[in-house]
């Protein structure tokens, strides 16, 4: 009965750790309650999107799949799944070797973009745009994915490859995506609120890792506190952002008004729904009776 009342936590048990820097299972519970937040958030967001209207669910559906990533993610790694054992070039007495848990990246590399849409979507800023700042997040992923992988110094090249690629993205989305909104938003402080809330989270990520699984400064457990907080303030809290914001948002105004036809600028798309059928072209008239043909006349 105690079990069933107090249940413990035998992920470990099932699927046990290695080396030196290894999840514990404080580590693990932490991780789960992650998930629960994710898990719940999803819910939450998905339940939202049966009451807004059928042409202003772009964000629900965003956010949907960077939660639904994010739990899998966290399962995951609260179950001991989905890691490499790596040897450390820089021990400073938490041993040699360390957990690195390629869930975590595989998660940045969806939830990123995730957020990357949703800023450049609410500012108004080119796809060519948007796509060239998903491209630089994924540059800054794999940069710190790879550096994680190597066992020598040289990891700090990657890392500071990714965190070029996290500089431009910042300045993108900070200073470009800015001056779009301002031209064309009519709510840009919004777009400034939410832009400013996930630079300052993202400004955290390369000290943690560089803390982490890069400098082996901290152990495990410390790390994935770390990162599980800074994840949680990115995605589900912008979540809630984006869909509470947004039902002020004019979405024809905002150029994000989305029909059968895909996106249409305020004012200058087409919308044949909306448009009355054009007049029948007129019937060529009759010949008078009895009159007098070409024919006839010749």
């Amino acid at each position: 009965m105690a079990a069933i009342i107090l249940p413990r936590n035998d992920a470990l048990n099932t699927n046990p750790p290695a080396g030196d820097q290894y999840l514990t299972v404080n580590g693990s519970d932490w991780l789960y309650t992650v998930c629960a937040i994710y898990t719940l958030t999803l819910l939450v967001i998905y339940a939202l999107s049966w009451t807004a209207r059928a042409g202003e669910r772009f964000f629900h559906y965003l956010f949907i799949i960077a939660l639904f990533t994010g739990a899998i993610a966290y399962w995951a790694m609260a179950s001991d799944l989905a890691w490499s054992l790596i040897r450390q070039s820089m021990n400073y007495g938490y041993g040699a070797t360390r957990q690195i848990f390629f869930a975590k990246y595989v998660n940045w590399v969806v939830s990123f973009p995730v957020v990357i849409l949703a800023l450049g979507v609410l500012s108004g800023v080119s796809w060519t745009t948007m796509l060239y700042q998903i491209g630089l997040s994924w540059v800054w992923i794999i940069g710190y994915l790879v550096a994680a992988y190597t066992t020598t110094n040289y990891k700090w090249g990657f890392f500071a490859f990714g965190t070029l690629a996290y500089i431009a993205l910042a300045i993108g989305t900070l200073f470009e995506g800015m001056r779009v909104a301002d031209r064309t938003l009519p709510g840009s402080r919004d777009y400034a609120l939410l832009a400013g809330w996930t630079n300052l989270l993202w400004l955290l990520y390369p000290i943690a890792w560089g803390l982490s699984d890069g400098g082996n400064r901290i152990g495990l457990t410390a790390s994935f506190i770390f990162f599980g907080i800074l994840d949680v303030l990115l995605i589900p809290v912008l979540a809630y952002s984006f869909i509470i914001l947004s039902r002020r948002w004019d979405y024809n105004k905002l150029n994000i008004a989305f029909t059968q036809y895909g996106r249409v600028r305020a004012g200058t798309g087409t919308y044949p729904e909306k448009e009355a059928p054009a007049p029948a072209p007129a019937q060529p008239a009759a010949p008078a009776a009895g009159g007098v043909t070409g024919d006839q006349a010749a």
